[in-house]
């Protein structure tokens, strides 16, 4: 870790699998010499913000140089006041990633020890409990990343009985959790209580473990296009490469050219000659094309963003510069992007799985995908999978709304145009999982329908198609009868968690 060149993998790494983590030496000396200017701001008379003046609407209040220690330690207990259900613990591991990676420019002034605690508690699994609500992303996520400070940190009576930490699968009183894994809480000095809660280290963090978890599943979507063409019988003109250079945007470009290679050696494509396929055929890559290049868009905004100096005030050769570097508008507006993307991606799938369940009678297969045709009537099918990804499609359609242009002002009117970043990283993540659940759903359907086409054609799929179909069968198996589905969604859904299982 060294403030500069951290990236959406290394994020995931140590948030969901545990990684370790160590400081560079570039960065504990820049930390160091930070936390000497801050040692020498906090000894003059000249007021410098969150160290020796008050916060937000107090910003014009001095705090005698004496107290300044105090006012770290009161801003930690004030600004506790999250509330609701925790976050997931890969985001609460991000967040303290992001904000360890933060700290290590050396430009925020926090001296090594708070640095040192926060690669212990990574790398021993130690993690704070943080409720998830209460942020508007603005001047950072003030309340969850208090909450985080308050599990490590301590003053007069030791580290608050509020705080808790999950620790060996077991949530325990905070201060019980720093015993066990050996861990010292941190007495904060000038400037460090304002350097751990500035900047929107949780919005950004539930951006890049859903950036990551949105490239696995538009990778996913194009295989499950590619089963539902290939069941349906679709039309290959539609992926000519001389058609797509013809308008030449390169997402549309690499779609095409990956749902060719999937289809490669089909002979059920073209079954319907002479018809033109509808849009959610046809279109394939020019839907999920520029859902891909978002993806991509967001990519350079969030690599930028990880390695960013969000802390206030900054500091620079001894003197502190106040800006608004917290602002979380950056983070807002990509999460906005990626919500409305993964949502076009969510409404292709929904229309090609009502395709399948109720597809006309020249593809040769049932109504419903009923498992024995002949007990159609008396069994159902999969009829019941359109409705479920209808639900999850129309509730993504709400989640989609932006909510960076939503602001209310706070702090009696300093803070007075707030982003809204939590909020929309929050609803990216809900569409990323329901995106999950409507591909597990196409993945349920699509394999049904590939079973149940005349034979000998199950023989004669695409090498992609017929990779993705066999790693769905074992999984899952062909479903011959009514039975709940819920399982089976569930089983495939856990599956698109990772990219290992694609063609």
């Amino acid at each position: 870790m060294d403030g500069r060149h951290l990236v959406p993998e290394d994020v995931e790494r140590v948030a969901r699998y545990g990684a370790k983590v160590s400081l560079a030496p570039s960065a504990k000396r820049r930390i160091s010499r930070s936390a000497a200017w801050v040692r020498q701001l906090a000894r003059r008379s000249r007021p410098t913000y969150g160290v020796t003046t008050g916060l937000g609407a107090f910003v014009n209040r001095r705090v005698d140089p004496s107290q300044a220690a105090e006012l770290s330690r009161n801003l930690i207990l004030s600004h506790s006041a999250g509330l609701g259900p925790p976050f997931d613990l890969d985001i609460i591991r991000g967040a303290m990633l992001l904000r360890l990676n933060t700290l290590a420019k050396g430009l925020s002034g926090v001296r090594p020890e708070v640095t040192d605690a926060l690669v212990v508690m990574l790398n021993r699994g130690f993690t704070p409990w943080v409720p998830s609500q209460g942020s508007l992303g603005a001047s950072g996520d003030l309340a969850p990343l208090a909450h985080l400070a308050l599990s490590f940190t301590t003053g007069p009576g030791g580290v608050s009985p509020h705080a808790q930490a999950q620790y060996e699968g077991e949530l325990l009183p905070a201060r019980e959790a720093l015993k066990r894994a050996g861990i010292t809480p941190v007495r904060l000095s000038p400037k460090e209580g304002l350097s751990l809660t500035n900047g929107p280290a949780f919005s950004t963090a539930m951006l890049a473990l859903d950036w990551m978890d949105a490239g696995r599943l538009l990778a996913s979507a194009e295989v499950a296009s590619a089963m539902a063409l290939e069941a349906l019988g679709g039309a290959a003109a539609a992926f000519d490469p001389r058609l797509h250079l013809a308008r030449g945007h390169a997402g549309q470009i690499s779609v095409a050219r990956r749902l060719r290679a999937l289809t490669l050696g089909s002979q059920v494509l073209d079954r319907n000659a002479g018809l033109q396929d509808a849009y959610s055929l046809r279109c394939i890559p020019q839907i999920l094309g520029p859902v891909w290049e978002a993806h991509t868009f967001v990519q350079g905004l969030l690599t930028q963003e990880l390695n960013a100096a969000t802390d206030n005030p900054l500091l620079f050769e001894g003197k502190a510069v106040s800006g608004g570097n917290f602002h979380g508008a950056p983070i807002a507006l990509a999460a906005d992007l990626l919500k409305t993307a993964l949502t076009a991606a969510g409404a292709l799938a929904e229309r090609q799985i009502d395709r399948l369940v109720s597809a006309p009678a020249q593809t040769g297969l049932p109504p419903m995908l009923v498992g024995r045709p002949g007990k159609a009537g008396l069994q159902s099918g999969l009829m019941m999978l359109q409705y479920t990804a209808a639900a999850l499609c129309l509730e993504n359609r709400s989640l989609a709304a932006p909510d960076s242009v939503h602001s209310l002002p706070t702090s009696g009117g300093q803070e007075d145009l707030n982003p809204n970043a939590a909020t929309a990283a929050k609803n990216l993540h809900r569409i990323v999982n329901n995106l999950r659940f409507i591909l597990a759903i196409e993945f349920v359907a699509a394999a049904q329908a590939l079973d149940l086409l005349p034979a000998p054609a199950i023989r004669k799929l695409g090498r992609g198609v017929q990779r993705a179909h066999t790693s769905i069968r074992s999984r899952i198996p062909f479903l011959a009868r009514d039975e709940p589905l819920s399982p089976h969604i569930e089983a495939l859904a856990l599956m698109l968690r990772t990219s290992e299982w694609l063609p």
